[in-house]
């Protein structure tokens, strides 16, 4: 572990010269790439700097021990440095486990109403208000890309995009069947309901990730819905554009703009090809996929939402927090830290 370690700091140094080197500047596409590997590398530097430290604070208590007038602080110090190390030594080795390639890429997430009627499609409007909310919180930007609505306000089904450096790390626990336990505003005589909602997270593709021949596609506008008056778009700005060969189908209504909506429609339907391509032949994404908490599969049940007891549930790991309403207004980091930590116990697992 250590020889590792001394390579990524010797390949830090290597990389923080060559980024003030004219020639290297003058090379863009070298320079980011330069600037991109730097900047993956330099958590891992700064444990790392942090655990030598700590190593010669030790040898120096150590050292002490030798002088009976420095012995007992010596010894003080050594019972606070050594817990210290092993706490360290566990984070480094977190550190070099291997990363899912696709963590620091931007997300399309897709929230479809399921069993619960009207109920439902209530609850997955919320389920992507708090997504907004948590993505905001993160310092991350949300693109809409379609919503089909209902009369009540509900969400039969919408997708948007999270952009931002990292969101796929941040989201990628949410993929799932999420159950929600409340009175609904539809419910006259009190009676409680259980509803689900199902959310698919995706890492955004990028255009050299797949090829699609223009001629598989078929491009068709129309008119944008809406909840009427000004929200009624009266040209075809709207678009959907279908994959021939798989019978996919990915639209866009959300900008005034059919150019923009055919951009944002072409970047869903990648990223949905790009999902379906590596499922079915990457064994290597596949794995990753599996070690994640859960399987992310749609089909699988990961979360209950019960307000009447103020809960939300992770049934993954067994975890409970009794703090619905501030959950639903974003406040998403305890859940998904918890996630991510039985993550990273998975892979420490896997590798003994």
């Amino acid at each position: 572990m250590f020889d590792k370690f001394e390579w990524i700091a010797s390949r830090y140094e290597e990389l923080s010269e060559a980024i003030v080197q004219s020639v290297v500047i003058a090379d863009t596409a070298y320079y980011q790439a330069c600037l991109k590997e730097r900047s993956a590398l330099e958590p891992q530097v700064e444990v790392w700097r942090r655990y030598q430290r700590l190593q010669d604070a030790i040898a120096q208590a150590e050292e002490m021990l030798a002088d009976p007038d420095l012995a007992d602080m010596a010894r003080e110090e050594l019972d606070v440095l050594l817990p210290q190390k092993s706490a360290m030594e566990q984070e480094l080795r977190i550190l070099l486990l291997p990363r899912d390639p696709d963590d620091d890429r931007s997300v399309i997430i897709e929230v479809r109403g399921g069993a619960g009627g009207e109920e439902s499609c209530l609850f997955a409007a919320d389920v992507v208000r708090m997504y907004s909310r948590y993505a905001e919180r993160c310092g991350f930007r949300v693109e809409p890309i379609y919503t089909q609505e209902t009369e009540l306000g509900g969400v039969k089904e919408c997708a948007f995009s999270i952009v931002g450096s990292g969101a796929f790390a941040r989201m990628k626990y949410e993929s799932g069947v999420h159950r929600v336990q409340r009175i609904p505003v539809t419910e006259a005589n009190g009676k409680r309901q259980t509803s689900t909602i199902t959310v698919a997270v995706l890492p955004e593709a990028e255009d050299v990730d797949i090829d699609i021949d223009p001629g598989d596609l078929r491009i068709d506008t129309y008119r944008a819905s809406g909840h009427g008056g000004q929200h009624i778009n009266k040209t075809d700005s709207a678009v959907r554009i279908t994959h021939l060969p798989t019978g996919m189908v990915a639209a866009c209504q959300s900008e005034r703009s059919q150019i923009q909506n055919r951009a944002r429609a072409m970047q869903l339907l990648r990223t949905r090809l790009l999902e379906e391509k590596r499922t079915a032949s990457d064994a290597a994404y596949a794995e990753n996929r599996r070690i994640q908490v859960g399987t992310g599969d749609r089909s699988e049940r990961i979360r209950t939402y019960n307000f009447h007891e103020g809960r939300v549930t992770d049934h993954r790991i067994g975890l409970t927090i009794y703090a619905i309403h501030s959950i639903m207004d974003g406040d998403l980091d305890e859940i998904i830290d918890a996630l991510k930590a039985e993550e990273q116990a998975a892979k420490l697992r896997s590798l003994t």
